[in-house]
């Protein structure tokens, strides 16, 4: 376990690394000059003097190598630099836009579990009827639906027919819902396939053709025996889910209004805000290694077999 932890922190270095360097230079790549972006105004109402004042402040001025090793430097004393357009700190941003994100993370997990799990189980205890069918049909909705469309269509329905909940923006705990029913949705309809076939699949092994020949209802067997083992794969599926809304859902959040962290990257990427952005992409890559380290625990501690470490299969 602490060797199979040991090499996941290893991995999340040379993640992190790598992610550093690639969106240094995609940053220099891009078109734009961020200078414009300080001085708030336009490439002909900016003098020369100004422009080359701000580009030796921020650093623009030396080598490329320089300027990321210095970047580089502040990163490893957790300073990711200062926020082209509002001089604040880029750590400082990322921690107020988090809180926003992990409620949004845990809203849309809620009700991706409350539509999976019902629909799987009852896919497999009634498969062939109606409820499978229904599962079916609702799976097939969820992945055909994109979830810009899904969160226009929420709003036009509870917003502005019914006028039960807000439009867009943060608050209380009604501005979370149709942001957290978008995104909970959408991804629902792979767990629900890959949680029937999970259960299907168990259903089949030995040790539960001997708990029906022991007279134990279905639905023991369902919930008691088959659950357990159908929600590995579930389980290491969440770990990608997990890192990915953390990191931000850029669509959604800027669909709601939402003050996460996509919502801040869509206006980094627009004000060519590239330490924010450089900011962004790293917690992204911290999140996505972090959460899938955990989804290994979690599948040792749900199954024995599983052993971390050297010969695992994790």
């Amino acid at each position: 376990m602490l060797g199979h932890i040991g090499s996941r922190l290893i991995q999340l270095i040379s993640v992190l690394l790598i992610l550093s360097i690639v969106t240094f230079l995609l940053m220099k790549l891009a078109p734009g000059d961020p200078v414009l972006a300080v001085l708030k105004a336009s490439e002909g109402a900016v003098s020369q003097e100004a422009h080359q004042a701000v580009r030796e402040e921020l650093g623009l001025n030396m080598p490329v190598y320089m300027q990321y090793a210095s970047w580089f430097l502040g990163v490893v004393r957790l300073d990711l630099g200062k926020s082209f357009t509002t001089n604040r700190e880029v750590r400082d941003i990322l921690l107020e836009r988090l809180p926003a994100s992990a409620a949004l993370t845990a809203g849309a997990l809620v009700v991706l579990l409350l539509l999976s799990v019902p629909f799987g189980l009852l896919a497999v205890k009634y498969q062939g009827r109606l409820l499978d069918h229904v599962g079916r049909l609702l799976a097939l909705l969820g992945a055909s639906i994109p979830s810009f469309w899904l969160g226009l269509l929420l709003i036009y329905v509870f917003s502005f027919h019914l006028n039960w909940l807000p439009t867009m923006g943060g608050g209380d705990f009604r501005h979370l819902i149709l942001p957290s029913v978008t995104l909970g949705f959408v991804m629902a309809p792979e767990y629900i396939r890959l949680l029937r076939a999970g259960l299907l699949d168990t259903l089949s092994q030995d040790y539960i053709l001997a708990a029906r020949a022991r007279g134990v209802s279905e639905w023991s067997i369902l919930l008691r025996h088959s659950l357990r083992a159908a929600l590995l794969p579930i389980v290491s599926m969440l770990g990608m889910s997990i890192g990915s809304l953390m990191a931000g859902s850029v669509v959604t959040e800027t669909l709601f209004g939402w003050p996460g962290l996509g919502s801040m990257a869509m206006e980094a990427i627009s004000q060519r805000n590239y330490p924010v952005i450089q900011g962004y992409v790293l917690f992204t890559g911290a999140c996505i290694v972090i959460a899938n380290l955990l989804s290994d625990i979690s599948l040792s501690l749900l199954d024995p077999r599983i052993r971390l470490g050297k010969g695992s299969r994790a």
